[in-house]
């Protein structure tokens, strides 16, 4: 992060600008108190480095990715999708080493050649005996979008069911139907954020029977959108953790290699339909969100992100451009730390 801990928050024995001794003794005193100080506050007198982020976690083979979506199966089994034809597909037995498998759709839906011809960031979860995809399709900066839904008893290619459109938008719409994610509540309710720029990030409520929407509740909520500047902001994800629903969020500029600026912030509610605040108490809907992932090093633009439940804790999972291979986009993967409340990925 590219910015500097205010002096006020530094304890006095810290701040290197206070009034210049006016002795040796003193200097030396100075010296010492520096150096008893916790080597956090420490490295928050420094501007910002690479080492604010979190480099990728190793992953090997078949890596390249955009927009990943990832579940473990009750085998161990690793299935992630991602964006691209008709929804690229990989598996890893153990969350380093993965391999390219078939598309998820053999044969793609008819109602897609209204939209577009591939489809876009997918979502996958397991409920009620069988796998559930979620995604986009969508042409490159148009809002005239629909959201679909496969079903599928094992997850893997070819095995898929088209169920049809579950939300979609036109181009007189104030909203874009992609980038879908479900949330299912602890009462047994279910939730379809979705959304990229235009006003915002949206939720709908979904009838679990039919994973489409309730029809006893047709309200469209706002739950993230950037009223001033740029509109960009997209994929959302959620997730509920300690009494708190949290979003998470990519702002700024995806696909553009190298030159991309994506990054993923957080904020956080007490009710799964907002308000979401950040850590400094901004409102989501309001520009708001604390920084999860930026760029750093050859690490760029990360961004396109789910949150897997694991067995050794939570993981974020993401694309990035990769700076070191002409911006080629390419998995990340880190575990999440929630012990001071908000997720910082490690």
């Amino acid at each position: 992060m590219c910015r500097r801990t205010p002096v006020s928050r530094i304890p006095h024995s810290a701040r290197l600008h206070s009034a210049r001794p006016h002795n040796a003794r003193r200097r030396r005193a100075r010296r010492t108190a520096l150096l008893a100080v916790p080597a956090a506050i420490l490295l928050a007198l420094v501007p910002g480095t690479a080492s604010a982020y979190p480099n990728p976690g190793t992953v090997t083979g078949s890596t390249v990715v955009h927009d990943p979506t990832m579940i473990r199966t009750s085998s161990g089994q690793y299935l992630l999708y991602a964006t691209g034809g008709g929804l690229a597909h990989k598996t890893s037995a153990n969350r380093i080493a993965f391999s390219a498998g078939g598309d998820a759709f053999g044969t793609r839906p008819g109602w897609w050649s209204s939209y577009a011809t591939e489809a876009w960031a997918p979502d996958i979860s397991y409920r009620g005996g069988k796998y559930l995809m979620y995604y986009a399709v969508s042409t490159f900066g148009s809002n005239k979008s629909a959201i679909g839904l496969a079903t599928s008893p094992t997850g893997l290619p070819g095995s898929w069911s088209d169920q049809g459109t579950v939300y979609t938008s036109t181009t007189s719409s104030d909203y874009n139907a992609i980038d879908p994610n479900l949330f299912v509540d602890g009462d047994g309710k279910w939730w379809l954020s979705f959304g990229s720029w235009w006003t915002g990030l949206k939720m709908i409520q979904l009838n679990p029977s039919t994973g489409k929407q309730l029809s006893s509740n047709t309200t469209r909520y706002s739950i993230a959108s950037r009223p001033t500047g740029t509109k960009a902001v997209e994929a959302p994800s959620i997730v509920k953790r300690g009494g708190y629903y949290y979003l998470f969020a990519s702002y700024d500029t995806c696909c553009a290699g190298t030159g991309s600026t994506y990054k993923v912030k957080v904020g956080r509610a007490t009710s799964v339909t907002g308000p979401y605040y950040d850590k400094s108490g901004v409102a989501m809907t309001n520009n708001g969100g604390t920084p999860v992932l930026e760029s750093h090093g050859r690490y760029i633009g990360p961004g396109g992100q789910s949150i897997l439940a694991d067995s050794d804790g939570d993981l974020i999972v993401y694309h990035y451009y990769d700076g070191q291979d002409n911006g080629t986009p390419k998995l990340g993967i880190n575990l999440l730390n929630w012990s001071g409340g908000w997720p910082v990925a490690y």
